[in-house]
């Protein structure tokens, strides 16, 4: 069975728009009860949306927005809760099966997995399924030919054990990603296609602070857009992109939009011939805001606005674990399309 640890805080895409939806599920287990967390936790995601989650302090399986409380009725969420409360103890014993092939016998360790699915707008799809432990990459799903791939010496025995000819567990992961996970995207489209398809114009501002006679370090701050993809950069004269130094992650604030903050170190002198270039689904053509030297006050301003809504983040707590990489430890697939879609877990 497997375990993801989630934080879409975290996982800052800067790059270009998605082209499309994807489902997406996150579990995670815990070693020790004492790190004050779940020892089992399901989060789901429909784009950036999470949509229902699941622990084993409520073990409870719950909507999390208004569409999918308004489309599924009890019946579903009992049917979800009973198939999770099964998964806990698989979860359980691949923890410690991982710790043990650590030769690990206590503190805090966390195995990890995410699996999902991407629908594109010209109709291609694309799955994936992929296992971490403590932050790191342990194995993942050869989509194409259905087979786990280790990426560390101690996933060496699960992945034989999932391909072998009794399990053939990438075979039947591979026909969930390919024909039931996509079912199931496109039923939640249909159910959030308001929220998932709202577009938002960001707003952008952007100042400079002298580090010295010859280095002024410039600073963009892009906010209130929806959706989360964006691509932020910096360009001098409208042509040379500058590498950016420094990206803070893409954060949520609580409406339902993001933020961004991009910054670069560029010569004092040649300040003025940079501005800042936002690329976003909600536009019609890229957004440039230029450079304009001694913004002392509004400098001030966007710094107080940019650390408010950071702070409002973590009081959210959008990001306790920070999407850890991959995670998958174990699994069993089941038919059902919410969390346990692909989540009856097998033994490691």
């Amino acid at each position: 069975m497997r375990l993801f640890v989630i934080t879409l805080l975290c996982v800052s895409v800067i790059g270009v728009h998605s082209d499309g939806h994807t489902l997406r599920y996150y579990y995670t287990g815990v070693s020790d009860k004492g790190s004050d967390l779940p020892d089992f936790s399901i989060v789901g995601y429909v784009d950036e949306h999470e949509f229902m989650n699941y622990n084993s302090d409520s073990h409870l399986a719950r909507p999390v927005t208004r569409w999918m409380e308004k489309n599924e009725g009890p019946e579903y969420w009992d049917r979800e809760t009973q198939n999770l409360k099964g998964t806990e103890p698989v979860f359980r014993h691949n923890v410690r099966t991982v710790m043990s092939r650590f030769n690990q016998t206590g503190g805090i360790h966390i195995v990890q997995w995410m699996y999902g699915c991407e629908l594109r707008d010209d109709g291609t799809t694309e799955g994936y399924d992929q296992d971490g432990y403590d932050g790191r990459d342990f194995m993942s799903l050869d989509t194409q030919r259905g087979i786990y791939i280790p990426t560390m010496n101690e996933a060496q025995i699960t992945a034989q054990r999932w391909n072998s000819p009794e399990m053939r567990e990438g075979e039947r992961q591979k026909n969930y990603l390919e024909n039931i996970c996509i079912p199931a995207l496109k039923k939640y489209i249909e159910y959030g296609r308001e929220d998932l398809e709202r577009r938002v114009r960001p707003e952008v501002k952007v100042w400079g602070h002298r580090q010295s006679d010859d280095v002024t370090r410039l600073q963009c701050l892009v906010y209130g857009f929806h959706p989360r993809p964006v691509e932020v950069k910096w360009m001098r004269n409208g042509k040379d992109h500058l590498p950016s130094d420094e990206m803070s992650p893409i954060l949520p604030h609580p409406d339902g939009t993001y933020q961004i903050r991009v910054s670069v170190e560029v010569p004092t002198k040649e300040a003025d011939t940079y501005s800042c270039h936002v690329d976003h689904s909600s536009l019609e053509e890229v957004l440039t805001k230029k450079y304009e030297p001694d913004n002392g006050t509004q400098y001030t301003m966007i710094i107080a606005i940019a650390c408010a809504v950071v702070i409002i983040a973590v009081i959210l707590g959008v990001g306790i674990f920070c999407y850890k990489k991959k995670g998958k430890g174990y699994k069993t697939t089941s038919t059902s399309d919410a969390s346990s879609d692909s989540s009856s877990n097998p033994k490691a």
